[in-house]
């Protein structure tokens, strides 16, 4: 770690209006952005930031807390602070759905994971049949009841997505999409194999606070936020055939985009 200088943090502003402690997160956030802490690597101690800026440990505990609310740093029990890794996977929304991987036997979250180098992993698998919800029931064409699958999505053993599809009882029940492992590509390749060729997804997406049960289910650091998105797949007739409703750590994603300029 370097030694502690004014050129990589810097000084106190006595002549400021803002809060020490806030000062104090506003140049550790700075020398973060600027590379001068790397990822993984550990923030100066306590003690070491007392003596730099000569205040109370309790104003350094503030300005720690202001970073690990906004998702900077993370803190190890016994061990210091440390910077946050970096999303480590680009979504790419313009190939993931790719016919090609299907037919390669990858799922989206394979490819995914092949591209960032990490071991993709699955658990906490439900499959069941339920009543929809009216959501559920209005994006599908008003069904009554569903095909549920639940599962939880790990990257080298951490938990970075829960994700629910819905398909219509009609299409999924006595078919390898209500196994526990539908087989190579995922239930987006068994639906076309059952003549429902997919034509377009539309997505909504929005950023939250996860709730309670999320930060459990996804082992969030505090200040972590999601990303929910509710995707919609349509087949070639027009018909609505899934609905995914998945919840992501926000920072283990970079969502990537491509639009037209006509």
């Amino acid at each position: 770690m370097p030694s502690l200088s004014s050129d990589l943090l810097g000084d106190l502003d006595p002549t400021s209006d803002r809060a020490v402690f806030r000062q104090i997160a506003d140049q550790l956030r700075e020398a973060i952005d600027r590379g001068r802490f790397k990822e993984g690597e550990k923030l100066p101690s306590e003690a070491e930031l007392v003596e730099h800026y000569g205040v109370s440990r309790m104003t350094v505990r503030n300005s720690f807390s202001v970073l690990q609310g906004e998702g900077l740093v993370h803190a190890e029990h016994g061990k210091g602070v440390f910077v946050r890794p970096r999303p480590p996977v680009r979504r790419l929304a313009s190939d993931r759905f790719a016919r090609r991987h299907r037919e390669q036997g990858k799922s989206a979250f394979i490819v995914e994971a092949d591209a960032a180098g990490s071991h993709p992993q699955v658990d906490s698998l439900e499959v069941k049949e339920e009543k929809a919800s009216q959501d559920v029931s209005t994006r599908l064409g008003s069904v009554r009841r569903v095909l549920a699958r639940r599962r939880r999505y790990l990257l080298d053993g951490r938990p970075v997505e829960f994700a629910t599809s819905y398909l219509p009882l009609d299409i999924a029940r006595g078919t390898p999409i209500a196994e526990p492992n539908p087989g190579p590509g995922g239930i987006y390749a068994r639906l076309e194999e059952l003549g429902h060729r997919l034509d377009h997804f539309e997505e909504e997406i929005r950023a939250r606070m996860p709730s309670p049960d999320e930060v459990r289910t996804l082992r969030l650091a505090s200040g972590v936020p999601v990303i929910h998105l509710i995707r919609t797949a349509f087949d070639q007739e027009g018909r609505a055939v899934e609905v995914c409703d998945t919840v992501m750590a926000a920072d283990a994603y970079v969502l990537s985009y491509q639009l037209p300029a006509t």
